[in-house]
């Protein structure tokens, strides 16, 4: 079993607009979508991750307040995962030019190009985003950087799917039936894999959500609680399957996320109940029920809690919002 797993299958990651952009030196841009941009792009997102994959040449990238800047090389991805502003190009000490200034669309719906720069050393991008719920997002996002590189192509694990996502976008002038969706599915896997090789980078002694993943009893614990939200866990019950005491658990458990085991139950249950409740017609007392409640009443006042609005409210405003951003994105 594999918390990872577990949770990305509760993400319902939502793949945005592919880029292809080619730039030659000198030439800095400020890549970050703003607020408008991304409404147009991913309407109703909440969350959005950026990512840049370096195909051809090299870049430099960093934070606009961060001291760090990397070099990042072909076959290798810099992500950001928190969706902050940052910098790209042959000299980020370059005043930026806005990325949206210099996109256009192409035949692919779903995919922009970008071809900028003063004619000299050439460097060549695939660029997406990905929109989650912020709350089901939480405890992954909680562990990630607000920078995140990542080299990819430098294995036979990863190669293939730098290869396939450049074939992807090469062949996406003259697009057949899927290939929008084709694309969709290889970002989903490219976010992954640069996920799987930070965790495989953290020092030992690194605590948090993905760190915890490689600790055998909170690992399990955690692949269990995300495989059987609605369960009527209790400490002793996770303890037990996962073969150690409730206080060695529960010391562990704390000691990597932060917080007790049932805390962090109880708050992974509401993040389910939130998105069910904003994104389907699921009566109330349903949703209660799936995600571990005995009664709509408990559920009311545990999600009152957390949300400080009761379910049904809650409901209203959400589907509120999203109309608002529906009604912009299409004008």
């Amino acid at each position: 079993m594999d918390a990872l797993s577990e949770l990305l299958k509760a993400l319902h990651l939502t793949s945005g607009v592919f880029l292809r952009a080619g730039f030659t030196a000198p030439w800095c841009i400020d890549s970050a979508p703003g607020t408008e941009d991304v409404a147009h792009l991913l309407p109703g997102a909440e969350q959005v991750s950026i990512y840049h994959l370096v195909i051809e040449g090299s870049c430099l990238a960093r934070l606009p307040d961060g001291n760090e800047t990397v070099e990042v090389r072909r076959g290798e991805l810099i992500m950001f995962p928190h969706g902050d502003g940052h910098l790209l190009g042959s000299d980020v000490q370059r005043a930026p030019v806005p990325a949206g200034a210099i996109v256009t669309p192409t035949r692919l719906a779903g995919l922009m190009k970008i071809e900028h720069g003063g004619g000299g050393t050439r460097t060549e991008f695939v660029c997406g985003f990905l929109a989650c719920d912020k709350r089901l997002c939480r405890p992954l996002l909680q562990a990630l950087p607000r920078m995140l590189h990542v080299p990819l192509g430098d294995g036979p694990e990863a190669s293939w799917l730098v290869d396939s996502l450049e074939r992807g976008v090469q062949e996406s002038h003259a697009p057949g039936p899927g290939a929008d969706a084709m694309l969709a599915r290889l970002a989903e896997l490219l976010f992954v894999e640069a996920i799987r090789r930070y965790t495989r980078s953290l020092p030992p002694e690194q605590v948090g959500w993905l760190a915890a993943l490689r600790d055998a009893h909170v690992g399990r614990a955690l692949a269990l609680l995300h495989a059987d939200p609605g369960r009527r866990w209790t400490v002793e019950d996770l303890a037990n399957e996962v073969g150690v005491s409730r206080t060695v658990l529960g010391g562990r458990f704390a000691d990597f996320i932060g917080e007790p085991p049932m805390q962090y139950l109880t708050r992974w249950r509401l993040a389910i109940a939130s998105h069910a409740l904003g994104s389907t017609n699921e009566a109330v007392s349903r949703i209660a029920e799936r995600v571990g409640y005995d009664s709509e009443s408990a559920f009311n006042r545990a999600f009152k809690r957390e949300f400080e609005l009761p379910p049904a409210a809650w409901r209203r405003t959400a589907r509120a919002k999203r109309a608002a951003v529906t009604d912009t994105s299409g004008a």
